[in-house]
């Protein structure tokens, strides 16, 4: 089924209907008819925006009213009905919204399509952080037909939004940027020019088929089970769980309350690494086993004293503590001395890297963590002093 088809499937009006401005009135136009799905998906994403939800208000001018200054844009063959919502989407809208959309659409997980974008959108902190430029993502993953897709661009075009999509089916990724220049939807395709170029340097044609897809099979490798293995041993050696343990695993993290040692572990043992962590807490004796095991799996966690206040403030909020609860979890005398008590222990261990987490996401203390694993274990040259990274 061709674009055109489908558009017209979706909207309910043929091309050959576009409006015709030179009859005295406009035909009346039942308006296309919207995923309700989609729509909650928009009002949600609006509501944490924290934008005002107007109701529409039905329009009574007529074509012949509008404004000779400001002509409706022309119609094309293959364009959707010009609604009252989508004239308000190709003249800018009635009033500019604060945040930024960005749709990202994917036949299969949506895994590489959403980590591209995060990465990219990573480049902009400087005025994301400070809400200078929200931005909005919503993920649509398995989308394996023609008209979901085409459904999904045309949301994006009343929204103004963004569309990134990693469609392996090379009629998917045609229909997608059809539809996308059609209804004037800005677009990127992040698997089709990796996909080409692999192609021709490899000189065979790609498979087109999503992974998942029936037809491909993905036997269980010895990496998915030792992948299963590394996870189940780094659940049970959570917070300086079974500390006599410590030799079996591939890497020991080490650090104080919040410093990110539990969602680092995991990542890592999702990679494969059999991950234990050991808390530093004052006034608690560090497991023997910690100095025993060898030094070179060991690695340091500290962070800036003023962010990990506002961690533990935000950590005791959920817990129900209140600041006239009787702890110093978050008191930032104890945050200070807990990061020096650590701080001196890891002095007192110059084998042990001290990787700062201070602004760093999982993913890149993870690479610098298996960067570092990696030049011991082929055995690079080290420092002999604890270094911070």
């Amino acid at each position: 089924m061709s674009v055109w088809q489908l558009c017209t499937n979706i909207h309910g009006v043929a091309p050959i209907r576009a409006c015709n401005q030179t009859e005295p009135k406009a035909p009346a136009r039942t308006r296309p008819r919207v995923s309700p799905q989609l729509n909650r998906w928009s009002r949600a994403r609006s509501i944490r925006s924290g934008r005002k939800l107007d109701r529409p208000v039905p329009r009574t001018q007529t074509l012949e009213s509008t404004p000779a200054t400001s002509p409706p844009p022309p119609s094309h063959p293959f364009s959707p009905p010009l609604d009252s919502d989508y004239a308000d989407t190709l003249d800018g809208g009635a009033e500019s919204t604060a945040s930024k959309t960005i749709y990202i659409v994917s036949d299969g997980t949506g895994w590489t399509a959403e980590h591209c974008v995060n990465a990219a959108l990573g480049q902009f902190d400087y005025c994301l952080v400070d809400h200078g430029c929200p931005v909005n993502t919503h993920l649509f993953s398995g989308i394996d037909d023609a008209e979901k897709l085409l459904e999904i661009v045309k949301q994006a075009a009343k929204e103004g939004a963004l569309l990134v999509y990693t469609l392996a089916d090379p009629s998917m990724a045609s229909s997608a940027n059809q539809a996308c220049n059609l209804w004037g939807v800005p677009s990127t395709d992040v698997l089709g020019p990796i996909t080409d170029a692999i192609s021709s340097h490899l000189g065979v044609s790609p498979s087109g088929l999503p992974r998942g897809a029936s037809g491909r099979s993905f036997p269980l490798s010895d990496d998915y089970f030792r992948r299963i293995e590394a996870v189940e041993f780094t659940i049970k050696q959570d917070d300086g769980a079974s500390p006599g343990n410590l030799d079996k695993a591939d890497i020991v993290l080490t650090g104080v309350s919040r410093t990110g040692k539990t969602p680092l572990s995991i990542y890592l043992a999702q990679k494969g690494y059999k991950v234990a962590n050991v808390p530093i807490v004052m006034g608690v004796q560090i497991p023997r086993t910690l100095f025993q095991v060898d030094q070179k799996k060991v690695f340091g966690l500290t962070i800036n004293p003023v962010v990990l206040q506002s961690i533990r403030k935000a950590r005791a909020k959920t817990m129900g503590l209140t600041p006239e609860s009787r702890t110093n979890y978050f008191d930032m005398d104890y945050v200070r001395g807990e990061l020096e008590f650590a701080g001196k222990l890891f002095a007192q261990n110059p084998s042990w890297p001290v990787i700062d987490v201070t602004e760093k996401a999982i993913e890149e203390t993870a690479a610098v963590v298996l960067r570092l694993f990696h030049d011991r274990k082929h055995k690079c040259t080290m420092p002999r002093i604890s270094k911070r990274y």
